[in-house]
């Protein structure tokens, strides 16, 4: 089973975690990565794009000149697509481009990607994030500490809003609840920083 080390707050070592084999060291699959990424992508698109066809656009009510005996081309309204201000074609209108893969390869896709984390190193545990007040420069600190510079995933307890305040005005951390750590964030991330709280939660929800 894989083992992590266990820091306290103010980044000194408070033992080691061994982590749950069958979330934290599988071996990654990518293909169920890679689905659950755009699954995720295309999720996230608003969908509102819209064109004005022969329906929406103003005019064009009657007949622009007879059908027969001008020498010119037949044509029933002036909104028609080949005319300049007419309605558009094909276009796109508003919809959703949401879409669900299977359960399994759902959970297939963050084990993998959670597992790559701890085969590279960088998974941090903290055993708590314990701030009195929502403070900003608190966390930073907490941070240093801990030798995170880089662009961090802070998972945390539902419980613990103080640390989510705290966290989330960073711009290089992103902060998600236990239960709602997503494949995009973990891959998003260069490290991920978790409470032990937080852990314990993640693997009751995977497990």
């Amino acid at each position: 089973m894989p083992t992590v080390a266990l820091f306290k707050q103010d980044g000194t070592q408070n033992g080691e975690v061994t982590l749950n084999d069958a979330i934290f060291g599988i071996e990654p699959n990518e293909n169920a990565v890679y689905d659950a990424i755009i699954m995720q992508r295309a999720s996230l698109r608003q969908g509102t794009h819209a064109v004005r066809n022969r329906s929406a656009v103003s005019g064009g009510g009657r007949k622009p000149w007879r059908q027969k005996g001008t020498g010119r081309a037949r044509q029933g309204s002036i909104r028609s697509p080949q005319w300049r201000g007419g309605g558009v074609v094909f276009g796109p209108t508003p919809r959703s481009y949401s879409y669900k893969l299977p359960k399994k390869v759902r959970r297939l896709a963050i084990k993998s990607v959670l597992s790559e984390k701890v085969a590279e190193n960088k998974m941090v545990i903290v055993d708590a994030l314990n701030f009195e007040t929502p403070k900003t420069k608190e966390f930073k600190q907490v941070l240093a500490n801990l030798d995170v510079t880089t662009k961090t995933l802070l998972v945390v307890e539902n419980e613990n809003e103080t640390a989510m305040l705290s966290a989330r005005n960073l711009p290089n951390v992103s902060v998600v609840f236990a239960d709602n750590v997503s494949v995009l964030d973990v891959v998003s991330a260069d490290k991920m920083l978790m409470t032990q709280a937080a852990l314990n939660k993640v693997e009751e929800v995977l497990a």
